[in-house]
């Protein structure tokens, strides 16, 4: 008997060491055995039950866990761990009660609140998640999972020093916890607190570097800093490692809608993974909140939205059920898009959608950072639709306060990278200093301000014959992230400029390589990145054969037509007026030297250019570029190729004035651009500021 107890010991000390390491199907493999030779102990049936929950199978451990609770009913654990249980399955209301019946229980501590307080988050009762969840601090106050499930009940309800608070209690307590780190910056993130937010994240990661939320989470803030292609590849791995990972379908998602990739979006989101599958099953610690199903279907609808399938885009917006949390305010966007009638209802329901739009973007936590900058651009959009002008620019206003939070700006530090670029590639070294030993002529960078036609002037010259437009390459960036150790800093400029004829030399094979690469046969490629303006200097040590083309438009206009965009780029000097026009000038002056001191041809063209005269703008551009007339260019609108900026619709039109002047319209409100540009010299001194024309 005693060899036997021995074995029995021996069994439940390895299963309950299986659970506590997370190895929770192993675990129920053997509470399954001690069942066996125990059928009706109690005590084995629930944990047996409690690690397929934890295992993420609820549909064999509830049973299991009602039996025990049958044969125990006064065990206080048999009720807590069935209400686990039922809030796994999703059965909210069920494990709601289990839980507030086990309060008494268990009198003096926490875990029969905090499962109440979780429990009462995913039924989207903010409120009552935070009371539940104080009282469990009251009775336990060292009781980390106690202050977690507080701070995520205050983060919902929109108390962001509350939750901060809450969060800091948690990791004293807890301070090594992945989890904890996680849900914080996830916190901190909604609340716009990037810095603090991206800190987080990289402590979650540094303790648990795998973590599939910490890097779903992290590549959300990359997207927002205008970083893309770093977030769609973190996501990317994340999904190859993990494929039902909600967070990062979603974030993947989100960031391939904005990239105009609605197909790409919506086949991640075809079949929800079994985490999204009617009853969430999966294990309650990894279990998405109830929200996510909202999310999901918004996103969805969001991609059939602008691949024009309305109906279907309908049919998921329906479909989104309570509690939507912060997905409410993008299912009201498409609500409002999705309301094309023409009846007086229908207006005054898009009326009444657009208020309640406006309330959910001015709220802090409301949604996530990224819809409600969304939500204020598009309501923007629509104010200006009905002649509403003065409010569609407060609400421009307003989404450019939330992004200056993301992406602060300093006139200081650009001005220092301006001052520095302008020494360290000045005259003397750009015609006498060290260069890259090749005169390859490929390459044509198509440089100017954002909304200055860029776009424009590449679409036309890729409709010849032998060019290849190449759009807005990353490879510069690459470039200087490698050789300069950062970008727009004085220590980056210094290190690229003194880069020798060896170094720029092979920095420019590899380069070049990639660049024929994209088009073999082409005898010109051009790289319409505006920011390759910044860094004409370099680029003519490494490139000395390439041309550069320089866009430019008048600065009001393209100041306002900046203003009126969501760039998903990095730019932020674009969230403030008065920076915006300071930019504008600072641009001007850099251009006014590279035409001075750069040894290689850069070419001007004014959007004005095309309007005016097209065909001898065109015999100037291919002139320059050596190039034989193609009538193709002169069809540029109906060229098919793939457009990823925000000119994508304006360059499938022929050319038209629509665009010039339209700063009279908001003259009043654009006055702090305005004052900018006229200190930097950028307007006609014969004519006062409101007498300027184009």
């Amino acid at each position: 008997m005693a060899a036997h107890e021995s074995v029995m010991n021996d069994t439940i000390a390895a299963a309950l060491a299986r659970y506590q390491a997370g190895a929770f199907r192993e675990a129920a493999a053997q509470f399954a055995e001690l069942s066996v030779a125990a059928p009706e102990d109690p005590t084995f049936l629930r944990l047996q039950g409690l690690s397929l929950v934890r295992a993420g199978d609820p549909d064999l451990g509830v049973p299991l866990l009602a039996r025990a609770r049958h044969l125990a009913p006064d065990d206080p654990l048999s009720t807590l761990h069935l209400g686990i249980g039922q809030h796994a399955a999703g059965a909210l209301t069920e494990a709601a009660k289990l839980f507030l019946s086990c309060i008494d229980l268990m009198p003096g501590q926490a875990a029969p609140l905090v499962n109440l307080a979780i429990v009462r988050l995913d039924q989207g009762d903010a409120p009552e998640a935070a009371r539940a969840a104080r009282a469990a601090t009251t009775a336990e106050p060292q009781s980390a999972d106690a202050h977690l499930a507080l701070a995520r009940a205050l983060a919902a309800g929109g108390d962001r020093s509350g939750a901060i608070a809450a969060f800091e209690a948690c990791l004293r307590l807890r301070p090594n916890d992945a989890d904890t780190w996680v849900s914080y910056g996830a916190a901190l993130y909604r609340f716009g607190a990037m810095t603090r937010a991206t800190a987080a994240l990289t402590r979650a990661l540094a303790i648990a570097p795998g973590h599939d939320l910490a890097h779903a989470n992290l590549a959300a803030l990359e997207g927002l800093r205008g970083e893309p292609a770093a977030a769609i590849a973190r996501l990317r791995t994340v999904l190859d490692r993990q494929p039902d990972c909600v967070a990062a379908r979603l974030n993947l998602a989100n960031l391939l809608i904005h990239e105009r990739d609605a197909a790409q979006a919506l086949s991640l989101l075809a079949d929800p993974p079994p985490s999204l599958q009617a009853t969430f099953r999966q294990a309650a610690h990894q279990r998405p909140a109830p929200q996510h199903t909202a999310h999901w279907r918004a996103q969805r609808a969001a991609a059939l939205l602008m691949l024009g399938r309305r109906e279907e885009a309908r049919a998921d917006v329906a479909a989104a059920a309570p509690p939507l949390g912060d997905a409410e305010i993008l299912l009201t966007w498409l609500r409002i898009a999705l309301n094309d009638g023409t009846d007086e209802a229908s207006a005054a329901q898009r009326d009444q959608l657009a208020v309640r739009l406006a309330v959910l973007a001015e709220a802090d936590g409301a949604g996530l950072p990224e819809h409600r900058i969304i939500a204020h651009f598009d309501l923007a959009t629509l104010h200006a639709r009905e002649g509403r002008r003065a409010v569609s620019f407060t609400h421009w206003q307003k989404g450019h306060a939330v992004l200056a939070r993301l992406q602060p700006f300093s006139r200081a530090s650009h001005s220092d990278f301006m001052q520095v670029t302008r020494a360290a590639f000045d005259a003397p070294r750009l015609s006498s200093g060290p260069r890259a030993d090749h005169a390859d002529t490929t390459p044509v960078f198509i440089v100017g301000m954002p909304r200055s036609g860029t776009t424009l002037t590449e679409q036309i010259l890729a409709a010849h014959k032998m060019v290849h437009g190449a759009g807005e390459r990353l490879e510069v960036h690459g470039l200087l992230m490698r050789l300069g150790g950062s970008v727009l800093t004085r220590a980056s400029v210094e290190r690229l400029a003194a880069l020798d004829a060896p170094a720029l030399s092979s920095a420019a094979g590899g380069f070049l390589a990639a660049l024929h690469g994209l088009a073999p046969e082409a005898r010109l490629i051009t790289d319409k990145m505006p920011g390759n303006g910044l860094h004409l200097g370099f680029l003519a040590t490494l490139l000395p054969g390439a041309r550069v083309i320089r866009c430019t438009r008048d600065p009001r206009d393209i100041g306002l037509s900046i203003f009126q965009r969501r760039f998903f780029g990095y730019h932020p000097y674009a969230h403030d007026l008065a920076d915006l026009g300071w930019y504008i000038g600072q641009h001007e002056a850099l251009m006014r030297h590279w035409q001075a001191v750069l040894p290689h041809p850069m070419l001007t063209i004014a959007l004005t250019d095309w309007i005016d005269d097209f065909d001898a703008t065109l015999a100037r551009l291919l002139d320059f570029l050596g190039l034989p007339p193609d009538p193709a260019c002169a069809r540029f609108h109906e060229l098919d190729r793939s457009v990823a900026t925000a000119s994508r619709d304006q360059v499938r039109r022929p050319i038209n004035r629509a665009g010039l002047d339209r700063w009279r319209e908001y003259e009043t409100e654009l006055q702090p651009m305005i004052a900018e540009l006229a200190a930097a010299g950028l307007l006609p001194p014969s004519l006062p500021a409101d007498r300027v024309s184009t």
